[in-house]
């Protein structure tokens, strides 16, 4: 099983970087775990309260839950990946199911900055991109998908992303073993980490041959 890391800030491309390389190898060779459904639940807490939770500290997610489900999947057994909204700001009762594969990829802005979880990573890759262009994506995406009108996402970037983005995720970047700059866009990078799958998916086939 190969397992890999993909960080980057919020808006960097980390999903489309994800999408293009699963788009070339083969079907059903890889799973993906995404930090976003570890975060915490916020049930228990009045909605003013969830609406000012910190998604941008790793005390927002679950990251021993992540580590399990990772270490489950190693040992060959299925799991149960959480669902999060973020419009309640609530773990939904339904779950994905995630069954082992032979490329794990894992997701998410903070999942270099734990370390358990970082050790269990083959290769860490670090997908960044200018601070402008992120918060433009930010914007469309928290637009579209979560409900926030602009003056909300503005506010919650200037007290949580940005600093939390300095804080935590910019330092996370020397733990990758590959940056790749301007996210989904470079091509290059994107045909480097595909083939690099590729051949680790090879020899282990030749291996059990």
């Amino acid at each position: 099983m190969l397992i890999i890391g993909i960080a980057g800030g919020a808006g960097s491309g980390k999903t489309t970087v994800v999408n293009k390389v699963v788009d070339r190898i083969p079907v059903d060779t890889a799973a993906i775990l995404s930090q976003d459904a570890y975060y915490c639940d916020g049930s228990h807490l009045p909605m003013k309260e969830r609406q000012r939770m910190n998604f941008d500290h790793p005390d927002s997610v679950e990251f021993d839950l992540l580590v399990n489900h990772l270490c489950k999947l190693k040992a060959g057994e299925t799991i149960y990946q959480p669902v999060y909204s973020y419009v309640s700001y609530t773990r939904q009762e339904e779950t994905i199911e995630i069954k082992p594969k032979e490329v794990i990829i894992i997701e998410g802005i903070l999942v270099l900055t734990h370390q358990a979880l970082r050790s269990m990573m083959d290769l860490k890759i670090f997908v960044d991109a200018e601070a402008d262009d992120r918060l433009i994506r930010v914007i469309h995406r928290d637009i579209k998908e979560r409900g926030r009108d602009t003056n909300q996402i503005l506010q919650r970037y200037q007290a949580t992303v940005k600093p939390m983005h300095f804080q935590f995720i910019e330092p996370s970047k020397r733990y990758a073993d590959l940056i790749v700059p301007q996210g989904g866009n470079n091509h290059v990078a994107i045909d480097i980490l595909s083939r690099y799958i590729l051949h680790n998916i090879n020899d282990k086939t030749l291996e059990n041959a």
